[in-house]
């Protein structure tokens, strides 16, 4: 069977031809042979056939300009996210030059400060609590449940945090978000 708009061989099983897209009459019920053919676009009248004189000569090279240089480093919202993955960055960003000027890096900044010494300071109370009560039998596992469910809950403020700050979101943790923020107004 051939196209009968390319006039290239099709198969008799295809609604539409391979090579234009073009449906087939005999192919695919009526729906396809009510459709009509595209325009024959080689039959161009004479006028438009010749080109003007401007037109004929190659257009000059494009050179393009190199991108403008608005900033450097990170953006804001990347530096505030990054300020979470350790509470080294978070120092590195309250001393650096850039960084130490933008509240939003600033104010996640002392946050994941604030958050490590808290996530410390809990984790030795309940070591020293495991460490005081440990004649009592069983209380090993207890303080084993317990130190997973909190480095879990830890974990999952963590990224909850660094998806806030990656979003550009002033997200406050209920005390230590009060004192990053006051930190980071100042």
């Amino acid at each position: 069977m051939l196209c009968p708009v390319c006039q290239k061989e099709v198969s008799p099983q295809n609604a539409f031809c391979n090579s234009c897209g073009s449906p087939l009459a005999g192919a695919g019920g009526s729906a396809a042979s009510s459709v009509p053919p595209p325009p024959d676009y080689t039959n161009v009248p004479p006028a438009y056939s010749t080109v003007p004189p401007a037109y004929s000569a190659v257009p000059p090279a494009y050179v393009a300009a190199p991108p403008a240089v608005t900033s450097s480093g990170l953006s804001e919202t990347a530096a505030a996210a990054i300020a979470y993955l350790t509470i080294i960055p978070a120092i590195i960003f309250l001393v650096l030059e850039p960084y130490n000027k933008m509240p939003l890096v600033r104010f996640h900044s002392w946050q994941s400060i604030g958050l490590c010494v808290a996530a410390f300071v809990l984790q030795v109370i309940i070591t020293f609590a495991e460490i005081f009560t440990h004649f009592v039998p069983g209380i090993i596992l207890l303080f084993s449940l317990i130190h997973l469910v909190i480095g879990l809950g830890l974990f999952l403020v963590w990224l909850f945090l660094i998806l806030k700050a990656s979003k550009g979101e002033w997200y406050k943790l209920p005390v230590i978000g009060d004192f990053a923020e006051k930190q980071a107004r100042s």
